[in-house]
C-alpha cells in the first residue's frame, strides 16, 4: 500500500481505537550512559566477555534502536558497553574496538534522538576513538557518520558537511570491505552530508550530495542491511530528499517524493515512523493541519517513542488551535508529551 493510500485511510476514530488516550510516559533517563562517559561504573551484566555475548548484545541494540525502544536501550547500553570493553581484555582487541565503537554509535544516535546533543557529541568522539584504536574501514567511517551528525546539531553546518564527504570519498579508495557493505557506508555519508548542507540553506551543495547518495543505492541496486549494520538503498534516498525538499522549504516536493515511498517496505519501526513525522513537517510548512495530525497518529501507531520526541512536540502543539476540527488531538498532545 503506498503512502497516499495509507494516508487517506487513516482516520482519527480508528486512530483513537488503536492508541487510546493514555497519559504520555516518562522520557528514557540517559542517567547511567552520563555515569559510564564519567568512569563512575556501571552495574555488571553478569555475562562473560566473549565474541558470543558482544555481538547479541549489538545485536540486542541493533533490534531495540530499529523498534524504537528507546527506554529499554537507555537502560542496557552502558552494560553492553562496559562488556564489549571487557572482551578487549581476554585477548580480541579487534572485535572489542569494533563492539565498542557500534555502541557507541548506537549511543550517538539514541542521545540524538532524545535531544541530548551535549551527550551525543561526547558519544560520537567516543566512538570515533574506539574504532581508530582498531575497528575495519567501515566501522570508522560511520563513527565519522555519527562525529558529523553531532557537529550539525551543534550548528557547525560546514564542517559537519566536510567530514561525512571526507569519510565518503576515503571509503571510496579501500576495497578490503565487501562492496555492497562499502557502498551502504559511503551512500549514507553523502546523504547525511546532503542533509546537513541543506540544514545550512546551502540548496546547491545539498542537491549535488544527493546526487552523489542516489548514484550510490544506484550501483548497490536495492534497499538493503548488508553486514546487519547499516541500511541504505533507493528508499534511504527518497526520505533524505523528503527532509531536504522541506529543509529549503519545498514543501510540495517533499510530499511529492513522499508518495514515491512505500512505507510497508521501510525496514524498521523507526525509519516509518521517521518517514512520517517528516510528511507531516512537508504539511506544517504547507499549512494543512488535518494532513499534520494524520500523519502523526500514523507515526504513533508505527513507534509511540518516536513521537514522544521533542521534535514532534511543537507541531502537536500547533494542532491544539485546530482542537475542533481535530478531534482526539488534545489527547494525542498528551501523549506525546507536549502538554507537560
Amino acid at each position: 500500500m503506498r503512502r497516499r493510500n495509507l494516508l487517506a485511510g487513516l482516520t482519527t476514530t480508528a486512530a483513537s481505537a488503536v492508541l487510546g488516550t493514555a497519559p504520555a510516559l516518562a522520557a528514557p533517563t540517559l542517567s547511567g550512559l552520563e555515569d559510564l562517559l564519567l568512569h563512575r561504573g556501571v552495574p555488571g551484566t553478569g555475562i562473560e566477555p566473549t565474541q558470543q555475548s558482544v555481538a547479541a548484545a549489538l545485536a540486542a541494540s541493533r533490534r531495540e534502536f530499529a523498534a524504537c525502544r528507546y527506554d529499554a536501550l537507555a537502560r542496557a547500553l552502558p552494560a553492553r558497553i562496559a562488556l564489549a570493553r571487557a572482551l578487549g581484555q581476554q585477548g580480541a582487541p579487534e572485535q572489542s574496538a569494533t563492539a565498542v565503537a557500534e555502541l557507541y554509535n548506537t549511543a550517538t544516535r539514541l542521545c540524538i534522538k532524545l535531544g541530548e546533543d551535549g551527550l551525543a557529541a561526547v558519544t560520537a568522539d567516543r566512538a570515533l576513538t574506539a574504532a581508530l584504536s582498531g575497528a575495519g574501514a567501515l566501522t570508522v567511517a560511520e563513527a565519522h557518520r555519527m562525529v558529523s551528525s553531532s557537529w550539525r546539531r551543534q550548528g557547525h553546518y560546514a564542517r559537519a558537511t566536510e567530514v561525512a564527504v571526507t569519510a565518503a570519498r576515503q571509503l571510496a579508495d579501500d576495497h578490503a570491505a565487501p562492496e555492497a557493505e562499502r557502498l551502504s557506508v559511503q551512500g549514507n555519508l553523502y546523504a547525511t552530508a546532503a542533509y546537513t548542507a541543506a540544514k545550512q540553506g546551502d540548496r546547491h551543495t545539498a542537491r549535488e550530495l544527493i546526487s552523489e547518495a542516489e548514484a550510490t543505492a544506484t550501483r548497490l541496486g536495492r534497499d538493503g542491511q548488508p553486514g546487519g549494520t547499516t541500511y541504505f538503498g533507493p528508499s534511504q534516498v527518497l526520505l533524505h530528499r523528503i527532509s531536504i525538499s522541506h529543509l529549503l522549504g519545498d514543501c510540495g516536493l517533499a510530499v511529492e517524493h513522499a508518495r514515491r515511498v512505500d512505507v510497508t517496505r521501510l525496514p524498521s519501526p523507526e525509519r516509518q515512523a521517521r518517514y512520517w513525522i517528516d510528511v507531516a513537517r512537508a504539511f506544517d510548512q504547507w499549512a494543512k493541519p488535518d494532513r499534520v495530525y494524520q500523519a502523526l497518529l500514523a507515526a504513533e501507531r508505527a513507534a509511540p517513542q518516536e513521537v514522544r520526541r521533542g521534535s514532534v512536540h511543537p507541531m502537536a502543539t500547533g494542532l491544539l488551535r485546530h482542537d475542533r476540527a481535530l478531534p482526539g488531538v488534545r489527547a494525542f498532545a498528551n501523549r506525546v508529551g507536549a502538554l507537560n
